[in-house]
């Protein structure tokens, strides 16, 4: 059985975020990078630093944190990524039906036939694909 690479990424920043950690250290593949450089621009995360370790090369990600965040009892965390679209159960979407997350504050991250990009650029370009995940 394979492993599931994105949702390896998206776990680890999540788990990172929770427990306010301020690195994280993710192993490189093509499709880790992609959704990390949409992290990086739209400011979810604060700087990616690739670097080798023996044979394998690593990104070390900075996280972004609020830093007067206040408190609370409920410890809600400030970035929330899920994963859509799974090796088991593939969902797809085309441009017009593409969902919004929080009416567009959020980014929904696609893969489609001209690479992964973000939902916004993917229907200034008029194409769908497979919807990977949400960032809010």
């Amino acid at each position: 059985m394979g492993r599931d690479t994105i949702a390896d990424t998206i776990t680890s920043i999540r788990n990172a975020d929770m427990a306010k950690k301020g690195t994280v250290r993710i192993e490189y593949n093509n499709s880790t990078e992609n959704i990390i450089q949409i992290l990086l621009d739209e400011g979810f995360i604060e700087n990616v630093r690739k670097h080798w370790e023996g044979k394998k090369k690593i990104l070390v990600l900075t996280l972004r944190h609020r830093r007067n965040r206040k408190e609370t009892n409920t410890d809600r965390s400030n970035l929330n990524l899920k994963r859509i679209s799974r090796p088991g159960l593939r969902i797809y979407s085309n441009y017009k039906k593409m969902p919004r997350i929080l009416g567009g504050m959020g980014i929904v991250i696609l893969s489609t036939s001209r690479g992964i990009m973000t939902d916004r650029q993917a229907r200034l370009e008029k194409i769908g694909g497979e919807i990977l995940c949400y960032i809010w």
